[in-house]
């Protein structure tokens, strides 16, 4: 906790706003133990937040639930996880709030605690909404603290804190099926103590962020961008393109590789298991790297080639054998993944001063898309077979043709305006 409320002196800065002057850490060293501690927190939170799908048998079991109640409960989960992000971002742009990380993660720990004790189905979506709410607080937020501690290496920390989730994604299924399935519903209320630790780190975040609030002066003037507002308009489309291109590829693989694998080479559940587990690797080793790989070669160039870049790979994989397909999904894996650091970091520069709402945008998203492409595949798959998903989602990657309109935003510094004497 010490660690967290230390800090490096912060030279001034004359012509910004508090929340940009925040952001602008490029005379500032890059604040390790910050980024830990944000990237731990993102691990605990998607730990948390992965529970939601992988206890889905137990409420079915539970409650009698149908299948068509089971996705209300994943609506209620995505639309506040997905939706409000955005929202709280712009709030959190104009107001920043050191201390909401700690809240957001005590609404995850009552909504778990109410997933524990829930006696009904309304019930249960009020706590799936709680959780969600949770995650929509934490994601903008903890965002920003990562590019405040970055000191100039943006892509370096947005990695840092990103590969946390991932890595929490990946563990929350296994912990439910260790702890929750064989214990029951009642044992989820042991989660809410996951809730309480992160509570604790984010309260020592946010006491350090505090103390970057206090050394910003006031009566700073906005910074505007040198792109054109139309420029930045068409930007963020291709960006949201991106995007479609990269989680809807991604949700095939992370929702339905075990079938497609089974089905196309007749392997056992088990072998197929082990083959995702080796994509869910090459997903975080990608967002570990894209980042820094990004600040080093520019952020324009890793979203160029790992998403158009991946096209050949995509294109060949449903028609190579199985141990070729293991290879070609950890490079799939790998390179889409390493996409998202580098999009979240350059839309952040192209619209400098809107960390929160871009965070809170590109991170709704991701939930949203995600939730999105595994359910329209799902429907694709029963009409047309597992296999006619993979050779459908091949093409998509090809979208990223569309990135010849990103413009190189290194050197387009913005502009901090002076403001206007009385």
């Amino acid at each position: 906790m010490a660690l967290l409320t230390q800090h490096a002196p912060l030279k001034t800065a004359a012509f910004a706003t508090p929340t940009e002057y925040m952001t602008d850490s490029t005379n500032r060293r890059t604040v390790f133990p910050v980024l830990g501690a944000i990237s731990f927190s993102h691990f605990l939170n998607d730990t948390m937040q992965s529970l939601m799908i992988a206890v889905y048998p137990l409420f079915k079991a539970e409650f009698d639930l149908s299948f068509a109640q089971i996705g209300l409960i994943t609506l209620a989960f995505q639309l506040t996880a997905s939706l409000l992000q955005p929202l709280v971002g712009i709030y959190t742009d104009r107001h920043p709030k050191p201390f909401s990380l700690a809240a957001g993660m005590g609404c995850t720990l009552l909504g778990l605690l109410a997933l524990s004790l829930a006696t009904s189905f309304p019930m249960l979506l009020v706590a799936a909404a709680m959780v969600g709410t949770g995650s929509a607080v934490f994601h903008p937020e903890a965002s920003r603290v990562a590019r405040i501690a970055s000191g100039g290496r943006h892509g370096l920390a947005q990695s840092i804190f990103q590969v946390g989730g991932n890595v929490g994604a990946a563990v929350g299924p296994l912990l439910a099926a260790w702890i929750i399935l064989p214990n029951g519903q009642r044992s989820i209320a042991l989660f809410s103590l996951i809730a309480l630790l992160a509570m604790v780190v984010l309260t020592g975040v946010g006491v350090w962020y505090r103390n970057q609030q206090r050394l910003v002066k006031p009566g700073a003037s906005p910074v505007v961008p040198r792109l054109p507002k139309g420029q930045v308009r068409t930007t963020l489309v291709v960006l949201l393109a991106l995007m479609f291109s990269k989680f809807f590829y991604l949700a095939s693989l992370s929702s339905y590789l075990i079938f497609y694998l089974v089905e196309r080479y007749a392997i056992a559940v088990q072998e197929a298991q082990i083959h995702l587990f080796y994509f869910l690797f090459a997903v975080a080793l990608g967002t570990l790297l894209g980042g820094p790989i990004g600040d080093r070669i520019g952020r324009r160039q890793v979203i160029w080639a790992s998403i158009l870049g991946v096209a050949p790979f995509t294109l060949a994989l449903p028609y190579v054998g199985l141990d070729l397909s293991a290879g070609l999904t950890l490079i799939i894996g790998f390179m889409l993944a390493s996409a998202f650091p580098a999009i979240v970091v350059y839309a952040q520069e192209l619209i400098p001063g809107r960390v929160g709402m871009v965070s809170g945008l590109f991170f709704g998203l991701a939930f949203g898309l995600g939730g999105i492409g595994a359910a329209v595949l799902g429907q694709v798959a029963d009409l047309w077979g597992i296999e006619a998903v993979y050779r459908l989602c091949s093409f998509l990657p090809l979208i990223g043709l569309l990135a010849v309109f990103l413009p190189d935003l290194r050197g387009q510094d913005a502009v901090k305006v002076a403001p206007a004497r009385v």
